[in-house]
């Protein structure tokens, strides 16, 4: 939950180069996220044979105005529908070793996890993920995506729907927003994380993302958020919804044009959880981290 934003910073940590699928290499695509203004990235290649089981270094393009993560996205066993497990990770050692043919989705988001890394499951409506998919990942898995910009183009972009699902389960699990970027024109600067960090390094980058001190946005901004006196208050930069949605049906919402502001009564998140969504009319969204109320 973010509590003050004045310093923020801004990432897409899912994105592809030449070394797996993705259009650009990994010095064109650190620069295509500079010349937004980005951060921080983590260039997310995909980690199989057929690519050589490479993780990009992208360690040379980092600067003092912009920081690279190694990441990749990681593939191993089969899910529900048959299918490849899809498994970002954030921060994940030069030196992981690939998955061995038997080695399952589950098990190697645990060795992730235990190397260090910030852990997420990917494109989960574009899969086809269902809650047993999402219970057989280890606990301590950090997020979702709610959002995956290459999947909206093609329409099966969402993960609202198993983040609620697992929250409900009693499991704490993220929302982010990515890009998964591959061809740099119609799904890249689609969506994004913004993360309450110390400093922009890669230390604490990757610290904030595994505590959930971040937020996912396709536009709209969380300035500040925080709990007092049983409400919840929250400024936004300009959006036309404000919202709290919980377990099953439950909700506090504002409607309007311009908004900048609510505050929400909490009771009937008591032991339980919540977590916020702004919208603009044109279809903009931002995800704020779910937090656990006990009143």
């Amino acid at each position: 939950m973010i509590v003050n934003s004045d310093i923020i910073y801004k990432g897409n940590i899912h994105c592809h180069s030449t070394n797996s699928d993705g259009q650009l290499s990994p010095e064109k695509v650190c620069e295509f996220y500079k010349n937004l203004n980005y951060d921080f990235i983590s260039l997310t290649d995909h980690f199989k044979s057929e690519y050589n089981f490479t993780i990009s270094d992208t360690s040379n393009f980092s600067d003092d105005k912009f920081t690279t993560i190694t990441g990749a996205e990681l593939h191993a066993g089969k899910n529900s529908n048959g299918d490849e497990w899809h498994i970002l990770s954030v921060g994940i050692p030069k030196d992981f070793t690939s998955p061995t043919e038997d080695e399952s989705g589950p098990e190697i988001a645990t060795r992730a996890l235990k190397a260090g890394a910030f852990v997420a499951i990917a494109h989960p409506e574009w899969s086809g993920l269902n809650l047993n998919d999402a219970l057989s990942m280890p606990l301590g898995i950090h997020a979702i995506e709610a959002f995956n910009g290459v999947c909206k183009t093609f329409g099966r972009e969402n993960g609202s729907y198993l983040i609620d699902q697992v929250m409900a389960s009693g499991r704490m699990i993220g929302a982010i927003a990515t890009d998964d970027a591959h061809y740099y024109e119609k799904d890249a600067n689609a969506g994004w994380v913004m993360v309450q960090a110390a400093s922009n390094s890669h230390d604490d980058i990757l610290d904030a993302l595994k505590s959930g001190n971040y937020y996912g946005s396709t536009g709209p901004e969380i300035i500040r958020s925080e709990i007092v006196d049983e409400y919840f208050h929250v400024e936004t930069s300009n959006v036309d919804y404000i919202g709290l949605v919980g377990r099953g049906a439950r909700f506090e919402k504002i409607s309007g044009e311009n908004l900048k502001e609510a505050k929400f009564p909490l009771a009937k998140f008591h032991n339980s959880w919540a977590r916020l969504i702004l919208r603009t009319n044109d279809g903009k969204q931002a995800w704020g981290h779910p937090f656990k109320i006990y009143l």
